[in-house]
């Protein structure tokens, strides 16, 4: 049954059928997802109904215990509560699901919201930066803990070395920085609430890594025209996905930057395009003909209709903006398809670096273009440039290759 006018609901959620079926319809269902949706609203009505139970009744624990029946007969189709998520929203608005008591939070638990207000308000960090620190804080504390406490009680220097080199062992040179940098974050913290009498930030040593050390990691020109040949842009996918291979191969935009855009980021008329990064740093960009092409074949012909928001959205229904992780799904696919090794989407901005490099940029422009705060972090690409280098190389004593 793939008709959702065709599916009836009887039991104590018939009386928001309607209201759901056009919320189904708002986000972007189409029909035949419309009709699933609906039919699980009606199976979870009949179960309430044999349960003497009332929406009012829709706790957490609940829908557990009918998606426990569900998984006994059906083990493919809808088997997690995730699967109502949009039921249980559209129920939440209209006011009659029940209000769930909010649990007391443990000792580490609020200091850890503390933490986390401290770095957003404070510190001025991003929403995911600060979500990583207070995981590595929570790691760290949890450690310390001793019969429930907030871990406090047991922070140390000790503590806190033993803690960087057990989180690293077997990790990346990378993963190990930002464990330190959150580490020190964390005992700052605790230093200027007064919650440790010693501040033991500088206790925690910086493994071990050479700035600089290694080449920039660049796709070859021929590869980059295979991950955009592969795009079909025919269809709405492949018009958005090469817009935002684009973006990041032409611009060098990072992951996180090209989730965040909006409608209102692109200047049409003026030709430019306005970039949310680190650091909570706007800047403007100018918009190449080839990208602002692309940016309006997608909005005209594959971005679901809606007035504004997040440029980039999920294809599939609902249509919510995409997350940086989906922006890196989308490198990861092109790559699937062109046949070549995955890459990240930050292979696409050292890509789009080297290549700026190879026109004639010099190194204060390319910096410009992907908005570093130091041309430090832009010194890398200096040894991109291995026909320049090689100018430079004096021949090895003796003549030996």
């Amino acid at each position: 049954m793939n008709d959702p006018l065709r599916v009836r609901v009887a039991g104590p959620l018939a009386r928001y059928a309607a209201g759901f079926r056009a919320e189904l319809v708002a986000r972007g269902y189409a029909p035949g997802s419309q009709a699933l949706q609906l039919q699980l609203a009606a199976e979870l009505s009949r179960w309430l109904e044999a349960q003497g139970l009332d929406v009012s009744d829709l706790t957490s624990e609940c829908v557990e215990r009918f998606f426990q029946m569900r998984r006994a007969r059906v083990r493919v189709l809808y088997v997690s509560p995730r699967a109502l998520r949009v039921l249980l929203d559209h129920l939440g608005q209209a006011g009659v699901l029940p209000v769930p008591v909010p649990a007391e939070p443990s000792p580490l638990e609020a200091f850890l919201d503390r933490y986390r207000g401290y770095l957003l308000r404070e510190r001025g960090l991003a929403e995911r930066t600060a979500v990583r620190y207070v995981h590595v804080a929570r790691r760290f504390l949890a450690g310390c803990s001793r019969h429930g406490d907030d871990g406090l009680a047991g922070v140390s220097a000790e503590a806190a070395v033993g803690f960087l080199t057990a989180e690293c062992a077997a990790r990346s040179s990378g993963w190990a920085g930002c464990v330190a940098v959150a580490l020190r974050s964390l005992l700052r913290f605790l230093h200027l609430e007064g919650l440790i009498g010693q501040p033991l930030a500088q206790a925690v040593p910086a493994p071990a890594g050479w700035r600089l050390a290694g080449l920039p990691k660049a796709l070859a020109p021929a590869a980059l025209s295979a991950l955009l040949a592969g795009c079909d842009r025919e269809s709405a996918a492949g018009r958005r996905d090469y817009a935002v291979l684009l973006l990041l191969a032409c611009l060098g935009l990072r992951a996180g930057e090209v989730a965040a855009l909006q409608m209102a980021d692109v200047s049409w008329r003026e030709g430019w395009l306005r970039v949310s990064g680190k650091g909570r740093r706007l800047d403007l960009l100018p918009l190449p003909p080839d990208v602002g092409r692309a940016l309006a074949d997608y909005v005209r012909n594959g971005r679901p209709r809606a007035a504004g928001g997040a440029l980039f959205r999920r294809i599939g229904a609902p249509h919510g903006p995409l997350e940086p992780t989906t922006v890196t799904g989308i490198v990861y696919r092109a790559c699937d398809r062109a046949g070549l090794p995955r890459a990240g989407a930050h292979r696409l901005r050292h890509t789009a670096a080297t290549q700026m490099l190879r026109a004639g940029a010099s190194l204060p422009e390319i910096a410009q273009v992907l908005r570093h705060a130091s041309t430090a972090s832009t010194a890398i690409y200096a040894k991109a440039d291995r026909q320049a280098l090689a100018a430079l190389a004096r021949p090895w004593p003796g003549g030996a290759a």
